[in-house]
């Protein structure tokens, strides 16, 4: 088993994950210091306005980062921006749970999820 595989392991992604995308409340732009406990070499501030910095920082906060931590410093819109680019390099299991629980849809070119009311995903 290979130590990303035992890291995401750790602990469920039930227990891991906000309920709701909406309760996703990182920023839009700006800078994120990553707690001690997030932080990869070169990785501690991340940029959100940067593309690459940011689908890397949100690779580390989901695999990673504990319900407080994904809700703190992933923002709703972005992630869903992301999410096609995000979904390719994270595990499996967790993808398909993200997909399921933040109604994210599928991979590029699936139908997205409808849109509820205010632009939110349906059932949300």
């Amino acid at each position: 088993m290979s130590l990303a595989d035992w890291i995401s392991r750790r602990t469920s992604h039930g227990r891991r994950l906000p309920e709701r995308i909406d309760e996703l409340r990182g920023p839009a732009k700006g800078v994120i210091v990553l707690p001690r406990h997030l932080s990869w070499p070169g990785m501690r501030e991340c940029d959100v306005t940067d593309d690459t910095t940011r689908r890397n920082m949100y690779g580390i906060v989901l695999t990673q980062g504990q319900r407080n931590d994904v809700a703190r410093f992933l923002n709703p819109q972005l992630l869903r921006a992301d999410w096609p680019q995000l979904r390719d390099v994270i595990d499996p299991r967790l993808r398909d749970y993200c997909e399921r629980r933040f109604a994210l849809g599928g991979p590029a070119g699936s139908p997205a999820a409808p849109a509820g009311p205010a632009g939110s995903p349906a059932g949300v």
